[in-house]
């Protein structure tokens, strides 16, 4: 495996592990509420520019990975890094994506 692919792989573990921890302990606090996350999510006009902002980043990644899935015919993947981009997020999903897009072609 190239150095790059484990510097992805390092990136998309920490970007799982780093959000899902505070995603996990709100969960706990709170119960199983996405609407109530959604509402906390746009406490004050910066947590709402934050979610925006992984919002466009998350929507520009998905249309990427689906121009390059039908190039590649690499269509499994999306069934890896779509939920992974919108149940965990932008830092799980890119570098997820990135690692696997750049394994050795057979």
């Amino acid at each position: 495996m190239s150095g790059l692919r484990i510097v992805y792989l390092l990136l998309a573990v920490a970007g799982t592990i780093l959000p899902m921890r505070y995603f996990l302990q709100w969960f706990g606090e709170n119960g199983f509420d996405i609407m109530a996350m959604v509402d906390a999510w746009h406490a004050n006009a910066a947590s709402s520019g934050l979610v925006w902002d992984l919002t466009v980043s998350a929507a520009v990644l998905v249309v990427w990975m689906l121009a390059e899935v039908y190039q590649r015919k690499d269509y499994w993947v999306l069934a890896i890094c779509l939920p992974a981009t919108f149940g965990i997020g932008v830092s799980c999903g890119l570098p997820l994506y990135l690692f696997l897009r750049a394994r050795p072609v057979t």
